[in-house]
């Protein structure tokens, strides 16, 4: 969780605000704000998103660790799926080419 609060306040630095300014603009406590940016506390979703909401950032921004590229995670799982899905077309134009032919018969 340490590396949410750091996120948070590389976010919070690159505005140039100070934790009481956010702190003023989330409407809690400079030490609660402290605490999120320390990661001695949990964050819920809805301060998550808050916070999010301020800074003007997706969620995720502030979630993943340095480094982290949720993109390229998912981009072998994408390829996967496509393959997946070409194959299952492939199967719904020879069981259509089937019908087609059977009706021909039966006519």
């Amino acid at each position: 969780m340490k590396h949410i609060g750091k996120n948070i306040r590389q976010l919070r630095h690159k505005n140039g605000w100070s934790q009481s300014q956010v702190a003023q603009r989330l409407n809690i406590s400079i030490p609660a704000f402290s605490k999120i940016e320390t990661g001695l506390t949990d964050i819920n979703i809805t301060r998550l998103h808050q916070i999010a909401t301020l800074f003007e950032v997706p969620i995720t921004s502030i979630l993943l660790k340095d480094g982290e590229n949720p993109q390229s995670a998912n981009l072998e799982e994408l390829g996967n799926l496509k393959t997946k899905l070409k194959k299952t077309e492939e199967d719904i134009i020879q069981l259509q080419k089937k019908l087609i032919d059977l009706y021909e018969e039966v006519r």
